[in-house]
């Protein structure tokens, strides 16, 4: 059994906890631990993630089973392109993985992208990610690939795409 609900900025460090442990389980085998730490303290900051849930420029969305928090999604309208949705995050702790949690936050996701009037849903996937086989098998395509910096490093990855 399990329970969705969106985020408060209550949340920040159960979704800190989730990031600190799937980043590692998931980057761990393609990415250098100095990389690893560094993003992981720029993008789930508690002053950012704080902000994103305080001026909702990200939506997180939380799923727990059990009364525990143990995946989460984020998503919003993409910057560039309004008419365009993205999933910023998808995390589900290891020992989750498998029991269809990402799916159903990515179909929470469809349902929320829709329902705000829109077709597209992007997101980023490092190229060496072995979720990007999940993702093609969810229906996203490789739409472009992306060499974004952060820092002095840089996320390759390919950019995703689903027609709803």
């Amino acid at each position: 059994m399990y329970l969705i609900r969106k985020a408060i900025p209550d949340d920040v460090e159960t979704i800190r906890g989730i990031a600190e442990i799937t980043w590692w389980a998931t980057y761990g085998p393609i990415l250098e631990k100095e990389q690893i730490e560094f993003m992981l303290d720029e993008i789930y900051s508690t002053r950012k993630l704080a902000s994103q849930l305080t001026h909702d420029t990200q939506t997180y969305l939380l799923l727990a089973e059990a009364g525990k928090t143990v995946a989460f999604a984020a998503y919003s309208p993409r910057d560039e392109n309004p008419d365009i949705f993205k999933l910023h995050k998808l995390y589900c702790l290891p020992e989750t993985q498998g029991k269809g949690y990402g799916k159903i936050l990515i179909k929470e996701v469809i349902d929320k992208t829709q329902e705000a009037g829109k077709h597209t849903l992007d997101l980023n996937v490092n190229r060496y990610n072995k979720a990007k086989d999940f993702y093609e098998k969810m229906g996203f395509v490789i739409a472009y690939e992306e060499d974004v910096p952060i820092g002095k490093y840089w996320m390759n990855d390919y950019v995703m795409r689903k027609v709803l």
